[in-house]
């Protein structure tokens, strides 16, 4: 969020660690979906929200980065920052992907060994820019548009907010925003109370229910999240970055509601959540402020790994639940050493892809196209 904020502009620390309080829970989610026999047992169960708190944050900060600057800038610019701030990372995590598509070879994808490199190859190219693949082009068997890397379609449908934003939607006056997001939160509503397994998982396929999902998924959020920027009065919140990482944590954490005999009630609690709470917790994590040096540091640390452990994590969830499906009788302590091996090496990879790679690589596009 940093390099988006003019230097007159107060930032915002507190955003920056939730999304990285976010995006630990997301890697602790995947590695305890692996063990999963449904939705219903699920650990950390409501991880999958955490895609949802992203889009509403991304709103809220887009509004306060460039929501005065279009009379300076111009379309072209703000796409121009976007690519540079997130395209780096997209490029490298289907890089990661392609590395480590064979290493997940197991029973849980059964047909990766027969998929020949060229296909592995071409997929990659094709994930650099973010373009959806059918379903009929699917090389792992999840049926997902990104199959190198399944994170990359909550960024396909970023770049459509942020396209949706600069083409139009920035110049909706309040009373249209409410109409909108009012709109779209009707949508979310009854998508989540009438889905099949009662919550709002999905969007990562190129379907017609898959893609339902995803604008959904995005609609709400992150025009919710430009909305609450437009009309907050932020106030003074002590201790707001505990409280809001709790918060979040509780919500991203919590078991499932309702069971199999009432879906409807888990989908009610992931709109509200959604509606409700994630706006709650950025306004409080906007109105608050850090008091000492080692918070502030936290927060640096969390922000700045946000991102790149997003975008590069899922390759090694893939492999581990290769691992998971060949090791289904391991013992409790054997568990434990890989799925800690694998949460390890996500924060590794992502700091390293964020020192070694992604800084380096924007501070030079930057200064080129500058």
């Amino acid at each position: 969020m940093n390099e988006n904020l003019s230097a007159s502009k107060p930032h915002y620390p507190i955003l920056d660690g939730l999304r990285g309080v976010a995006a630990i829970t997301v890697v602790i989610f995947h590695i305890f979906e692996a063990h999963a026999t449904s939705h219903l047992d699920q650990i950390v169960n409501h991880g999958y929200l955490a895609v949802d708190f992203f889009f509403l944050l991304s709103g809220f900060v887009i509004g306060y980065a460039y929501d005065d600057r279009w009379e300076k800038m111009t379309i072209g610019d703000f796409f121009k920052r976007r690519l540079v701030r997130l395209q780096p990372m997209v490029v490298l995590g289907m890089i990661i992907g392609a590395i480590c598509f064979y290493f997940s070879a197991s029973p849980v994808f059964p047909e990766i060994h027969a998929v020949p490199l060229w296909k592995v190859i071409l997929t990659m190219f094709i994930g650099f820019t973010l373009l959806p693949l059918p379903v009929s082009r699917d090389i792992r068997g999840w049926q997902e548009m990104h199959p190198l890397n399944g994170p990359g379609w909550s960024l396909f449908f970023e770049y459509l907010a942020n396209i949706f934003y600069a083409l139009g939607l920035r110049k909706l006056s309040k009373m249209a925003l409410w109409l909108l997001v009012t709109i779209t939160a009707a949508l979310l509503v009854h998508y989540a109370v009438t889905s099949k397994n009662g919550d709002v998982v999905g969007g990562w396929s190129l379907t017609p229910e898959q893609l339902r999902v995803g604008f959904t998924r995005m609609l709400f959020p992150f025009f919710g999240g430009l909305l609450l920027f437009r009309v907050s009065k932020l106030t003074q919140v002590k201790n707001a970055f505990l409280m809001c990482s709790l918060l979040l944590f509780i919500i991203l954490a919590f078991p499932r509601v309702g069971g199999k005999d009432h879906l409807w009630m888990n989908g009610l609690y992931d709109s509200l959540s959604i509606i409700l709470i994630f706006p709650l917790i950025v306004y409080l994590g906007a109105s608050g402020k850090l008091h000492t040096e080692r918070e502030s540091k936290l927060c640096k640390w969390l922000g700045d790994l946000s991102y790149p452990l997003y975008i590069t994590h899922y390759p090694l969830i893939y492999i581990y639940f290769g691992w998971v499906s060949e090791h289904k009788n391991a013992e409790l302590p054997e568990i434990l050493l890989r799925a800690g091996a694998t949460f390890i090496a996500a924060i590794i990879i992502g700091y390293s892809s964020l020192k070694l790679y992604d800084e380096p690589v924007r501070a030079w596009l930057k200064k080129k196209s500058s």
